[in-house]
């Protein structure tokens, strides 16, 4: 059980760190035992307010977003109507990139939920998963300045470069969709970041960072409501009604702190890098792996 300080403190990190490259899932891990909270991250509660924080969070993406998704939806109803995807539509493309991107770790959480949970159990695993996030968040950083380089030296740096484009993110294929998804999979593990992942495959297959970032933002939504809803049971059915306050509080916390997440990455990545949230989780992993050596 968590008091309501703890939940206002849980649900704010969940709510900004699902949205920054820092993985929400391992903090939510870590901080507890880092902090010397007597917290049972087995128990039925704590999971279900973390599906509950997520919820918030998901309801947060689709409303700073509201406009683009009723273009995607109005786009994927007209694909659905014509029955073919027009590739000079853009937001039916880019409605069905985010359907197929979604696939792999929609199929890969649902195999491996069990094998997850005993992963989720240990704060020194999550501390060295984090320090490999950090490494993968500098390694495509790293593949991204490359591809900066190739193009300025070929001449054919744009105007899109510096800016996110929706007909841009559009052109990738579909099996380039798929690696983003595949590469999404990382998150299922806590201590890799679902947008610190999603970023670094869009990077990987030729999007520049702020393209990169707004097809995560775009993906995040849909994926983390579908995980969340397939656990709205529990929470429905749960019997102890002294659990209502603190999920509650929690998830106001989380969808506040994800509100301005999302509204201040949206302008970063347009022109600020990856570096130093992969510093971060490093130094964060480092340092959390010493304090459970020494506890």
């Amino acid at each position: 059980m968590l008091t309501y300080f703890q939940a206002i403190i849980m649900g704010a990190i969940q709510g900004m760190t699902e949205l920054f490259p820092v993985s929400s899932l391992g903090h939510s891990v870590i901080l507890p035992r880092i902090l010397g909270w007597t917290i049972d991250q087995h128990g039925n509660f704590f999971l279900i307010f973390l599906v509950a924080t997520h919820l918030a969070t998901a309801i947060v993406l689709f409303g700073f977003f509201y406009k683009d998704w009723v273009l995607i939806v109005k786009g994927i109803v007209r694909s659905l109507k014509a029955r073919n995807i027009d590739p000079l539509d853009t937001y039916a493309k880019l409605g069905w990139l985010i359907v197929v991107s979604s696939i792999p770790a929609g199929i890969l959480g649902l195999l491996f939920e069990e094998n997850l949970k005993t992963l989720f159990a240990s704060p020194k695993s999550v501390a060295i998963f984090l320090i490999l996030n950090g490494l993968m968040l500098y390694g495509a950083e790293l593949l991204n300045r490359k591809h900066e380089n190739a193009s300025m030296a070929h001449e054919k740096l744009s105007a899109d470069h510096d800016t996110h484009n929706d007909d841009v993110i559009a052109k990738i294929s579909w099996v380039q969709s798929v690696k983003v998804g595949l590469a999404q999979c990382l998150a299922l593990i806590p201590g890799f970041s679902r947008t610190g992942s999603t970023i670094g495959g869009g990077m990987l297959i030729g999007l520049n960072r702020d393209n990169a970032a707004r097809f995560s933002f775009l993906l995040a939504a849909p994926i983390i409501l579908a995980a969340s809803i397939l656990k709205l049971p529990e929470l429905a059915t749960s019997s102890d009604s002294s659990f209502i306050g603190p999920i509650l509080t929690g998830s106001i916390a989380a969808g506040i702190m994800a509100y301005f997440s999302v509204r201040f990455l949206s302008k970063y990545f347009e022109t600020k890098k990856l570096t130093p949230f992969a510093i971060y989780c490093v130094i964060a992993g480092i340092i959390a792996s010493l304090v459970f050596l020494v506890r």
